[in-house]
C-alpha cells in the first residue's frame, strides 16, 4: 500500500511516519512488469530529466 502525505517546509514528520519510514527501508524492492528495475541507461535519463525539471523549478521557467 502506498501512503502520500504531504509535509510544509518548516513541518516535521511525526514519530508514527518516522516509524513507517524505517520499517519501509528494511523492506526488499521488488521489481515487476508495472515497475521494472532500471538500467543504467535509464537511470541516467531518469536523473537528467529530474536535474532539468529542478533546474526549471529554481528560474520559475515552465
Amino acid at each position: 500500500m502506498i501512503q502520500t502525505v504531504t509535509l510544509n517546509r518548516n513541518q516535521k514528520p511525526t514519530s508514527e511516519q518516522i516509524r513507517q519510514i524505517e520499517e519501509a527501508a528494511k523492506r526488499e524492492i521488488v521489481f515487476d512488469e508495472d515497475s521494472p528495475e532500471l538500467t543504467p541507461a535509464m537511470e541516467k535519463a531518469f536523473r537528467l530529466a529530474a536535474k532539468n525539471r529542478n533546474t526549471q523549478r529554481k528560474t520559475g521557467v515552465s
